[in-house]
């Protein structure tokens, strides 16, 4: 175990309170981690208020160069932040140590973003200029499926924007948060970034705190309905990524062998805990059975194991309570549809669901009309494009979506009538820090990443006044 503190003002403090961070993969008590108090959430804010006028007087290729010494620290301690990720979280030591290094790679390219002024109009009547300035104290609230790369998302922008920050991961992940608000303490101004533990008791008032002026939070639909109806007591922006039932569609053209092992990790990676995951696949029903069975095929050869294990392909789910919610999921499977590969926990200790193949399921079930976030796959056959498209459409979710066929442009005329915020043409998960991502419906507000997210932690100033003389 390692002893873990939290950040205020620049100083590593223990919590007012403690509580127990467990393994996934063991069921085992992993560390004592500190839990914030509503005062010490507080003092984190008045930190931040109090900071942010020297930090958004700060040059912005200064607030530059500080996020990218964060970025070459995270490097440094890679190895120290994966294993505790993985110990936390669950995933394999490979995906975790590449989501430590992806989280770099946002802090570098998020913070490369530049402000600039802008002229509307320059003309014999008026110069017109447009401004982004920053809002103030931002408070970011993480999720447990990806932690650091999550904060990557949010904390460059925030900060080169010239805003302070409070950051509250999420009670079953905080221990990789904290660790790294250690590592990267000396390099801020005290204040600057605050970081914060507690057992999902604080975010109601984190998101009403009057002296936060915005709140970037990423988590499911109904939370976010919470936050957005809180943070609207002092009309706070909001930045809200939720969750998603993303259709993956399956044209009559495709070769299965082909399609299918970017299907199953686009349905399956993280033990398919990822908002953007393939939640519903929709089959051409002339290619039905053969894709079906090249998806059993992988999910039968699929290590499933503690992520500390060298080979393991998925490991547990994050958290005891999302282990019930997918295990009544299975139950569903099994009622309403016919399971062809997994289809049980698995009989160990610690959260593991076998990855789990369902065909012969339609709409009107729990599996196919709810987001399940776990590695449970309902593949669902269809025969006409047009009704295709109404199905996958036919849902209050908007995140994402995939077409799969041997013919981009034909996939292309799909994909534009799907009501997504992403959709992929023969792939899935395919994200990066210089294209923006967002959701529609009740998949979300607002974007995230590249110019447009970075200026979702502005405020837009016009200064309108006379004409500019020689």
């Amino acid at each position: 175990m390692t002893d873990y503190s939290l950040l205020i003002d620049g100083r590593m403090v223990p919590g007012d309170l403690i509580m127990p961070v467990l393994n996934p993969a063991t069921e085992e008590v992993l560390a004592q981690c500190p839990r914030a108090s509503k005062e010490q959430l507080d003092q984190a804010v008045a930190a931040a208020n109090a900071a942010y006028p020297a930090w958004a007087a700060t040059p912005i290729e200064e607030r530059r160069r500080l996020i990218g010494k964060m970025a070459d620290i995270v490097e440094a301690n890679a190895s120290e932040l994966a294993r505790i990720l993985t110990s936390e979280q669950g995933k394999p030591l490979t995906d975790a140590t590449g989501e430590v290094f992806g989280m770099a790679a946002f802090f570098r390219y998020l913070s490369s973003l530049d402000l600039p002024m802008r002229v509307i109009e320059n003309s014999g009547e008026r110069r017109v200029e447009a401004y982004r300035r920053p809002l103030g104290v931002v408070g970011a609230i993480i999720p447990w499926n990806y932690s650091l790369l999550i904060l990557s998302f949010k904390l460059p922008s925030a900060l080169l924007a010239g805003n302070t920050l409070v950051v509250k991961p999420a009670p079953t992940t905080p221990l990789s948060t904290l660790r790294f608000a250690e590592l990267v303490k000396d390099v801020l101004p005290p204040g600057v970034l605050n970081v914060i533990a507690d057992a999902n008791d604080l975010g109601d008032h984190m998101t009403r705190h009057p002296d936060i002026r915005k709140i970037s939070f990423t988590g499911s639909t109904a939370t976010g309905q919470k936050v957005m109806a809180s943070a609207s007591q002092t009309l706070k922006r909001i930045t809200l990524e939720l969750g998603g039932n993303d259709a993956g569609i399956v044209l009559d053209d495709v070769d299965p062998k082909t399609v299918a092992p970017g299907i199953f990790e686009g349905a399956f990676q993280n033990s398919g805990q990822v908002c953007l995951a393939i939640k519903r696949l929709y089959v051409h029903e002339s290619v039905y059975d053969d894709v079906c069975n090249e998806l059993v095929t992988i999910a039968k050869n699929t290590v499933v194991d503690d992520g500390a294990k060298q080979g393991t392909k998925l490991g547990p789910l994050q958290n005891k309570m999302q282990y019930e919610k997918v295990k009544a999921f299975l139950e569903d499977a099994h009622k309403n549809g016919k399971v062809i590969a997994g289809g049980a926990a698995m009989d160990r200790p610690g959260y593991f669901i076998e990855p789990t193949i369902v065909r012969d399921i339609k709409e009107g079930s729990k599996l196919v009309d709810e987001e399940q976030f776990g590695p449970v796959l309902p593949v669902i056959k269809y025969s006409d494009n047009d009704d295709v498209i109404r199905r996958a459409n036919a849902t209050s979710y908007g995140l994402g979506a995939s077409v799969w066929s041997s013919n981009p442009a034909r996939a292309h005329d799909i994909a534009g009538r799907i009501e997504a915020g992403t959709v992929w043409i023969n792939k899935h998960l395919d994200m990066a820090p210089n294209i923006p991502f967002g959701g529609a419906k009740q998949s979300g507000i607002g974007t995230e990443f590249a110019e447009e997210g970075l200026a979702e932690f502005t405020q837009l100033q016009i200064i309108n006044g006379p004409a500019a003389t020689a």
